[in-house]
């Protein structure tokens, strides 16, 4: 598949849409689509050496509520998501890590968001202050790992980010 038309309709400071159609010139197959554009997000499980997970509670206007959830932010021009991934953790929790893992990496909803995710597992941590963005409000806590299973299935914790961040490094973490 080849973009043959692309054209922005909406722009803002996290993310953009276009309207796009794509042709396989093969086939002449074609596809119509409005395209959220983003840069991609890094998200951030940090583990301590009890195997306790940092979530962050914050309002989510989208979800109409509080979500408990992984802390993340999205990739800045120039960064990588690593990069990303170090200045959020700081911002939003104060902490730093000096071990950072890959966990999974994942196209949020692929139909119409172009959004990449990356999930880091940041160990060996180092407390500080946060620094929040001014439209933040961000509780932080400390989970045990069957807490944290406890919230997912009891649908406490309803972020994908989370349940994936969780699942991917519990199966690390197993072997």
């Amino acid at each position: 598949m080849k973009i043959t038309r692309s054209r922005e309709v909406y722009r803002c400071g996290i993310f953009w849409v276009t309207e796009d159609q794509a042709v396989d010139r093969k086939s002449n197959f074609r596809i119509r689509r409005s395209v959220v554009r983003h840069r991609g997000s890094a998200v951030m499980m940090a583990v301590d050496e009890r195997n306790r997970i940092l979530l962050v509670k914050q309002y989510r206007l989208p979800a109409d509520g509080y979500l408990w959830e992984l802390p993340a932010g999205k990739v800045d021009p120039g960064e990588t998501p690593l990069q990303t991934a170090r200045r959020e953790l700081i911002e939003e929790t104060g902490y730093r890590a000096r071990k950072w893992t890959r966990l999974a990496s994942f196209f949020v909803s692929p139909g119409y968001v172009q959004e990449r995710m990356t999930i880091y597992l940041a160990q060996g941590l180092t407390a500080g202050k946060s620094t929040p963005m001014e439209d933040e409000r961000i509780e932080t806590k400390w989970f045990s790992a069957p807490q944290v299973g406890r919230m997912i299935r009891s649908g406490k914790i309803e972020d994908a980010k989370t349940l994936i961040g969780y699942h991917a490094w519990r199966d690390q973490h197993a072997r």
